[in-house]
C-alpha cells in the first residue's frame, strides 16, 4: 500500500513524555496504513555529508542536555533496515553509515506514532553543503519509495527560534504566527517557490538557522502532484516554535 509523506513539528524533547502533541501523533499513527519501513530526515542529523543509517539495530541517541532524567531512560528499539539503506543509497548516492542511530527528531515522535517500535526505521542526513533545490530534488528521488511501502518522514519545526522562546509559554510572537500561517497557505497553494526559498523579516526570524526547516523540503519533494495537505497539528509552542504537522497521502 502506498505510504504517505509526513512532516512533524517535533518541538521540545519533553514531548516524548506525553502531552497534547503526543496525543495528536498517537491519533495520526492509528489512522496511518502500516508501513513496511520509515525513512526519516531529522533536523538533528545536520552534517557536511549525505549519509543513510545502515545498521540492523540503530541506537537511541539522547542528543540534548539539561532535561528531566526520565527522558534519558527512554529507548526506542525499532529495528533498522539495511535493505532500505541500500535502496536509498542507490537512489541518492548517500553513503552507508553505521555510526549514527535514531536521534530525538525521530524517536521522540515515533514513540507515539508507532509505540510498539516494530516498524523498521532509517535516517537520512541533511547535507549542510546542499542548497534548497537539492534538498527538494532528493525528496523527489525518494518519492518512489512511497509506492514500495516506505513512509517518508521529515522532522523539524518550520518556526524554530530558541533565543526568542518563552519557556513560560504565552501567545506566539506576531512574526512567528505570520510565518507559520504563510507556510500553511503555501502548502495549500503548492507555492513551492516560496517554500524552497522563503524571504522577508518573518522568515529570517523564524528560520535563524536552516536545519529545522529543511526536513519540510524532503516531504515537499516526495509529495504527489495532486496531493492536498492535511494538517494534524497546528499550533505554536513556547511563543517561537511551530508544531505544524502536515501529511500528504
Amino acid at each position: 500500500m502506498k505510504q504517505p509523506a509526513v512532516f512533524f513539528g517535533h518541538g521540545t524533547p519533553t514531548n516524548a513524555l506525553g502531552g497534547p502533541y503526543a496525543d495528536e501523533w498517537r491519533a495520526l499513527g492509528a489512522s496511518l496504513p502500516r508501513p513496511k519501513a520509515i525513512l526519516c530526515v531529522s533536523a538533528h542529523w545536520y552534517v557536511p555529508a549525505l549519509a543513510v543509517t545502515a545498521t540492523q539495530a540503530p541506537r537511541t541517541i539522547h542528543d540534548f542536555y539539561g532535561f528531566p532524567p526520565e527522558l534519558y531512560q527512554i529507548f526506542y528499539p525499532a529495528p533498522g533496515a539495511p535493505w532500505l539503506a541500500e535502496r536509498v543509497s542507490a537512489l541518492t548516492g548517500a553513503a552507508l553509515d553505521e555510526a549514527w542511530g535514531l536521534d530525538h527528531g525521530s524517536w521522540s515522535v515515533l514513540k507515539h506514532v508507532f509505540p510498539e517500535a516494530d516498524v523498521p526505521v532509517i535516517q537520512l542526513s541533511i547535507d549542510t553543503r546542499a542548497d534548497a533545490p537539492t534538498h527538494v530534488e532528493l525528496g523527489r528521488k525518494l518519492a518512489v519509495l512511497r509506492a514500495e511501502g516506505v513512509m517518508i518522514m521529515g522532522s523539524g519545526d518550520v518556526v524554530h527560534n530558541l533565543r526568542a522562546m518563552r519557556r513560560e509559554g504565552g501567545p506566539p510572537f506576531d512574526w512567528a504566527q505570520r510565518f507559520h500561517d504563510r507556510v500553511k497557505s503555501a502548502l495549500e497553494a503548492h507555492d513551492d517557490a516560496f517554500l524552497a526559498a522563503p524571504q522577508g523579516e518573518d522568515a529570517a526570524l523564524s528560520i535563524p538557522t536552516p536545519e529545522h526547516y529543511l526536513p519540510l523540503l524532503y516531504v515537499l519533494g516526495a509529495r504527489g502532484e495532486n496531493e492536498a495537505p492535511h494538517f494534524f497539528t497546528d499550533r505554536i509552542d513556547l511563543a517561537s516554535v511551530s508544531m505544524l504537522g502536515v501529511r500528504f497521502g
